[in-house]
């Protein structure tokens, strides 16, 4: 009995050494590829992507006009993941250009200011201007484009 405790405390302390052996073989691997030499430092102190005010006037904005079998409310994806509140209809909300998700406006615009990436599906924000090029490519309407100036 004596010599069965003694063969489990070896065997416990052998299989100590053997996971201290392995974390420096790791912690070792890092230092030499350079992860704790400040490349890792330097990647979280990287200065972030902003999105100005005016930036975000060019994101598509519309009224939400419910969906079918609504009653001016809705469920599921018809809510705010930033606010957590129900689209109702005639509210103004905004859809993200790259996901297609859709937000109250000034919720998401609060958001973009603080964090430009997509509070659903973290893809970040790209705020492309709305140049008369741009217009006309995403119309996709082939032959004469005309123009109405107000």
């Amino acid at each position: 009995m004596v010599t069965d405790i003694v063969i489990s405390v070896v065997l416990l302390l052998l299989g100590i050494a053997v996971l201290a052996v392995i974390h420096m073989c790791i912690v070792g691997r890092l230092f030499r590829e350079g992860y704790l030499n400040g490349d890792l430092v330097q990647r979280v102190n990287a200065p972030t992507v902003t999105i100005s005010s005016e930036d975000l006037d060019n994101l598509p904005c519309f009224d939400y006009a419910g969906g079918i079998g609504d009653r001016g409310t809705s469920n599921g994806p018809g809510d705010c993941a930033v606010c957590l509140e129900s689209f109702k209809v005639g509210e103004k909300c905004r859809s993200l250009p790259d996901c297609s998700h859709s937000f109250h406006a000034q919720c998401i615009d609060s958001w973009l200011l603080k964090t430009p990436i997509c509070p659903i599906c973290r893809t970040h924000v790209v705020v492309r201007s709305r140049s008369f090029k741009n217009l006309v490519e995403e119309t996709r309407v082939p032959g004469d484009v005309t123009i109405e100036l107000t």
